[in-house]
């Protein structure tokens, strides 16, 4: 037996067990009460609902009683396993199929030692050779169409989410009232299902789905086995759905990592507050699943702490996974990352009027990306991806340049009119355009480009030069379109408010924006070096010192 399987069983058995033993003591102190103390006498409620019944509520609860027979329940919980299993779900799966196989087992095992006859009253339905406690239909009800009633809550998004879930969720009731009405239990015998149903559901659920949960509030920090790595999932709940992170979680058992703990950001906290808590429980990886932003705010909390970060990319900008040299795809990244060894790379920190201090991990802008990016819709985002940007940076193209004062190191300050200015920490934009030739996530230095075609009939040269790589690194001039420098800290300062960006997020308008390098600061986990070895590629290059 497999320690995955022995872990499993001995969150399963013990509590079935138990459950099992004290359901046939209260079906036992139902039917044989001891010393005589009372007299259930449960049989004139069934007698009076026999006695009121109508047509309609005939027809409504024989079709309940048919939901929650055998040959329903075992079709649409084998119809619902077979296709969480196709689409790769099998934790639901397995929670679905396991609380109806459950249910039933404790069932039988307390109908063996507990025989109760049926209720006095005219039954509508024909009586199956087994105790009346606990009632069956019941118990099948509550495990299957509540164990839906989760998966809905858990998977579905839109308006249909909560209705379907209630509807999931009544339904046992009706079924338990349905039962009363036809005569077919009692009321203790279906109180009984109801509890049998509820903690198999808790015990399933504590199995197979617990640790899905979305935040590490209250939770007594990573599981570290010995010679194991603590860790923390942080990811976006927009960005990141249960497949997803099921498949992160089959990459980080497929290298050596333990069952991690899952966090969920939120607009409060993009991902640092969750990192933070994780750096203080002890975890030694950190998983960051989302954009840049997210990205971003983690390696603000792991900076200069030698927890490793691994970038799982979901977002639709991701500029530090592709200048890392990531695939897209999100299991894919995270199983290249871990395949290779942690690396440090530098960070910047950035500051500016109206602009708290903060971490900058790939870029950041002042100008005409800043306010594309403040144009577009998250909706666009999430649904075309970076051409998304497209539109609004063709509106932008003929804003007003700026007059910028620019301040390298303790250099003098020099003058300049530009459309945008974007200090890096990385070069490449998206499709592997290179905006930055010269910049390293590794050299301890930022690069700054000013872009400054001149009039509308520039701006034709100026993409003709980035998409056949013409940047030019270095000074390339005042009448170029580009013009390039590199520092450790660089000082923005504008005649007047520009928007301004931080890694895609954008800021309030401004007139400066400062950035300084945090060389080495943050030890993250990168492809093997045989995949990153291409001329201009801006992967970062292996450098000594240790974590």
């Amino acid at each position: 037996m497999t320690p995955g399987v022995h872990h499993l069983l001995r969150r399963i058995a013990p509590p079935l067990l138990l459950q099992t033993v004290l359901m046939v003591l209260a079906g036992l102190a139902v039917t044989h009460p001891p010393l005589h103390l009372w007299r259930p006498g449960e049989n004139a409620v069934t007698d009076r609902l026999a006695a009121n019944r109508v047509p309609a509520l005939d027809t409504v609860t024989s079709w309940l009683s048919f939901l929650a027979g055998t040959g329903a329940v075992v079709t649409v919980a084998a119809v619902a396993v077979l296709v969480l299993l196709l689409r790769s779900r099998w934790r639901e799966a397995a929670f679905l199929g396991a609380a109806v196989a459950a249910q039933s087992a404790v069932f039988l095992l307390v109908t063996v030692c507990v025989d109760r006859p049926r209720p006095s009253a005219p039954h509508l339905d024909a009586a199956p050779p087994t105790s009346s406690f606990p009632s069956g239909h019941v118990g099948a009800a509550v495990a299957l169409y509540g164990a839906l009633a989760v998966l809905a809550a858990l998977r579905l998004r839109g308006p249909l989410r909560l209705p379907l879930c209630a509807l999931a969720a009544v339904l046992p009731l009706l079924v338990a009232g349905g039962r009363l009405y036809r005569g077919m239990h009692h009321p203790s015998d279906v109180l009984a299902g109801l509890v049998n149903g509820v903690v198999v559901l808790l015990v399933m659920w504590r199995a197979f789905l617990a640790d899905r949960g979305r935040s590490t509030a209250g939770r007594e920090g990573p599981h570290r086995p010995p010679g194991g790595r603590a860790v923390v999932v942080v990811f976006n709940p927009l960005l990141v759905d249960v497949d997803t992170l099921d498949r992160i979680d089959r990459v980080l058992a497929e290298h050596g990592c333990p069952a991690p703990e899952h966090a969920a950001t939120s607009a409060e906290d993009p991902g640092r507050g969750a990192a933070a808590r994780a750096v203080e429980a002890g975890a030694r990886l950190v998983v960051a699943c989302g954009g840049d932003g997210t990205v971003t705010a983690c390696a603000h909390a792991l900076a200069g702490t030698g927890v490793a970060l691994a970038i799982v990319p979901c977002g639709t900008g991701n500029l530090l996974a592709r200048n890392l040299g990531l695939p897209s795809d999100p299991a894919r990244a995270l199983a290249e990352a871990l395949g290779g060894e942690p690396r440090r790379i530098d960070l910047a920190l950035a500051d500016g009027d109206g602009i708290t201090a903060t971490t900058v991990s790939a870029m950041a802008g002042i100008g005409l990306d800043a306010a594309t990016m403040a144009d577009t819709r998250r909706s666009a985002k999430d649904r075309y991806g970076w051409p998304a940007y497209l539109p609004p940076l063709v509106r932008h193209l003929g804003d007003r340049r700026m007059r910028l004062t620019v301040t390298l190191d303790d250099a003098p300050p020099v003058q300049r009119r530009a459309a945008m200015a974007v200090i890096g920490n990385v070069g490449a934009l998206q499709g592997g355009i290179r905006l930055l030739p010269d910049a390293r996530p590794d050299d301890g230095v930022l690069d700054l480009v000013l872009v400054h075609p001149r009039g509308l009939t520039g701006w034709p040269e100026a993409v003709a030069r980035l998409l056949t790589g013409r940047v030019g690194g270095g000074s390339a001039g005042r009448e170029a379109p580009f013009e390039h420098f590199r520092a450790r800290r660089i000082l923005l300062t504008a005649d007047r408010d520009h928007p301004r960006e931080l890694d895609g997020e954008s800021l309030p308008a401004g007139r400066t924006l400062r950035l300084a390098v945090r060389p080495a600061a943050l030890l993250v986990h990168l492809p093997a070096a045989a995949e990153r070895q291409q001329a201009g590629s801006g992967a970062v290059r292996t450098r000594g010192g240790g974590s």
